[in-house]
């Protein structure tokens, strides 16, 4: 019997190899290959039953003939829902990982705003003392718009400082630590008093382009807004017109339709935006091999896999 075939994928070599040395062999072992660069990945992906990876080449994923089952590196899985991937392979997300990292990445940059840090530090530098009072993130409103594993984590590491939370979720369920879940058919009227809005939603086909100029219009004019979800959940073109117009107060975003985002992209210039290099949910192989390791185990047994996506929603 040939042995199952793992193909371990990640850009940054160093990293591939991380991910590789974690993975625990089940009994019969597998084989592992592990690529970092398109070419790599051409010579084994026609031979792998598993993918382990991120950011995976989807010009590839027609070639992977044995292809079974891939396992994203990642909470977002948009680029295996391309339909070059066959119809065939179990496509498995990451969760319970990344919620934390994003809810102090949230809570970071709110209090950044309400504690007027960067004030301060501009005072500090040229040794000036004027008395200016912090704001109040107690009893402000935080919007979730996206009430899965992350968002439900940003909602209640907020509660715990005193804030109002409302959300968004396709159902409109209610959440536990959520205050007020409107569907997202009423995303404008979720968004309209909400002092911070921070995007968890997956992109997917129903998600792209979701915030848009009616919705930007619909928030206060000091409103944050806070994108930790994917770029094109923003019509980046609404976005910097409100900004430029001061019709919002700022954005802080994490993620953008092009990463790195370009030099010249006048996001860059704008005072009222914070950029980061997409880091607010970091994967980390020690974070990521535990749950790799355990589907691996449920695969080979015939057994359910864990975070499954389901393909026609997109997560």
């Amino acid at each position: 019997m040939t042995a199952r075939s793992i193909l371990v994928y990640h850009p940054e070599p160093g990293e591939a190899q991380a991910y590789a040395r974690l993975i625990k062999q089940p009994k019969p072992s597998c084989a592992v290959a592990v690529c970092a660069t398109p070419t790599e990945a051409l010579q084994h992906i026609g031979d792998a039953e598993i993918l382990y990876a991120w950011n995976f080449p989807r010009e590839l994923l027609p070639r992977g003939a044995k292809l079974r089952w891939a396992q994203s590196m990642g909470a977002g899985v948009e680029r295996l829902m391309a339909p070059e991937l066959p119809r065939r392979v179990r496509v498995t997300r990451v969760a319970g990982i990344f919620g934390p990292w994003m809810a102090e990445y949230v809570l970071g940059w709110c209090l950044w705003l309400t504690q007027r840090t960067e004030l301060f530090r501009a005072q500090q530098r040229e040794r000036r003392w004027r008395q200016a009072d912090p704001l109040r993130l107690h009893g402000a409103t935080l919007c979730v718009v996206g009430l899965g594993d992350i968002g439900r984590t940003v909602s209640g590491a907020a509660r715990a400082f005193g804030m109002r939370i409302v959300g968004v979720s396709r159902s409109g369920r209610k959440v536990a630590k959520v205050d007020r879940v409107y569907k997202t058919r009423d995303i404008r009227k979720a968004v309209a008093g909400a002092d911070f809005v921070a995007l968890t939603v997956p992109l997917t086909e129903t998600t792209h382009g979701l915030i848009g100029a009616a919705e930007l219009a619909a928030m206060k004019p000091s409103a944050w807004l806070i994108n930790i979800a994917r770029g094109p959940v923003v019509d980046e073109a609404a976005l910097l017109d409100a900004l430029r117009g001061n019709r919002l107060g700022g954005a802080v975003l994490d993620v953008f339709d092009e990463e790195p985002l370009p030099q010249g992209h006048p996001l860059w210039e704008l005072d009222n935006v914070v950029i980061t290099p997409h880091i607010s949910g970091p994967s980390t192989p020690g974070e990521i091999a535990p749950i790799f390791n355990d589907n691996l185990r449920r695969y080979v047994a015939g057994r359910a896999l864990r975070y499954e996506v389901d393909r026609k929603r997109g997560y």
